[in-house]
């Protein structure tokens, strides 16, 4: 079954001083309809004025991957080092145990990002952080993992992360990327029992009949394999977790 969610249709939350738009119950923004996705507790966008920060804390066992759609973003996290994204840019803020405190800052052009948090499969683990730069040199109109929480997605030993190595998630689930030029496809399947949630980011695409446009999204269940196609150029970003 695929059910469309459609930009316009989204939540407002305020959380942490800022104003999100959220695809599922978060924060004051209450949705008995939405409340999550599988073990895709959110799915939240943010667009930051220059300087602004995002603040929120404490959290625990959640992984929060924050995807940089625009600008550039600083990182802070309870106990780890600071660190820059810019577009296209990934952080985990793998929580686990707990993390007192998360915030992200906008650079002097501002920044729009957009977070997915997972619940964690396994419980009372070290908090944990991870980054990965944009590697556009990767695309190649298929869906690449951007994150992963199986063992078998991990490079070979020895490998650098700059090769497009998958952060490591601590839920059994994965966030793919793809950059799908007008009139082509990319495709991908999963297991039975999983839970795939389509983020349109930029352009047009389709899956089967149904059309998406920038900001929709499409829930999608009971199938293993899926299509997608681009009516435009598109962005997309595809989450997989358990039912």
């Amino acid at each position: 079954m695929i059910t469309i969610r459609h930009a316009a249709s989204l939540g407002t939350a305020h959380d942490g001083g800022q104003v999100l738009r959220c695809h599922f119950a978060f924060a004051d923004y209450a949705d008995p309809a939405h409340g999550h996705e599988g073990r895709l507790r959110a799915v939240n966008a943010c667009t930051l004025p220059a300087g602004a920060a995002y603040r929120i804390g404490p959290e625990a066992a959640v992984d929060i991957v924050t995807w940089v759609a625009d600008g550039t973003l600083a990182t802070g996290m309870t106990g780890f080092e600071p660190d820059a994204l810019g577009t296209g840019g990934l952080h985990l803020a793998s929580t686990g145990s707990g993390c007192a405190q998360l915030a992200w800052c906008a650079g002097g052009q501002g920044a729009s990002f957009i977070q997915f948090w997972f619940l964690a499969d396994t419980q009372g683990m070290t908090p944990a952080q991870e980054m990965r730069p944009a590697l556009p040199e990767l695309e190649d109109g298929g869906f690449r993992i951007l994150a992963s929480g199986f063992p078998e997605d991990d490079p070979e030993e020895g490998e650098s992360v700059e090769d497009g190595a998958p952060v490591t998630l601590a839920a059994r689930a994965r966030l793919l990327h793809s950059a799908l030029p007008a009139g082509e496809g990319a495709a991908y399947g999963t297991a039975p029992g999983r839970v795939l949630y389509l983020l349109v980011v930029s352009g047009a695409v389709r899956i089967g009949t149904q059309e998406l446009h920038a900001g929709d999204a499409a829930a999608i269940s009971g199938l293993t394999d899926i299509t997608v196609m681009a009516d435009e150029a598109a962005v997309v970003l595809l989450a997989d977790v358990a039912a």
